[in-house]
């Protein structure tokens, strides 16, 4: 799933301020954002690498059923649960379980 870029439509806090504030503030809204969610990783050799094929298994760093990353620009922002979100169409999404405080996620990253 990692590469899996979502937006929500949530409502956002109103600027304080004028207009041009709020302008100005509109503009930062609109900036987009690469939104990751991450299974886990690992670390192999070039040569294991150029040996995977089609049905090939890479073991990750994660176990089934812990939280995945949620990054953000590169920055590790939040953890969730892997949902399904529509059976039909196979779709899956994050259900967030924690906040990851900026101290605490710059240490992660």
């Amino acid at each position: 799933m990692s590469g899996s870029e979502e937006t929500t439509n949530a409502p956002a806090p109103e600027p304080a301020g004028g207009s041009k504030s709020a302008a100005n503030y509109d503009a930062i809204l609109k900036i987009p954002v690469v939104l990751q969610v991450v299974l886990g990783s690992t670390s192999m050799p070039v040569a294991s690498l150029m040996k995977l094929g089609r049905g090939a298994v890479i073991a990750l760093d994660q176990r089934v059923g812990e939280p995945v990353n949620v990054v953000v620009n590169g920055r590790i922002v939040a953890r969730g649960e892997v949902v399904v979100v529509d059976e039909d169409t196979s779709r899956f999404g994050v259900s967030l379980t924690e906040i990851v405080a900026s101290s605490a996620a710059e240490r992660a990253a």
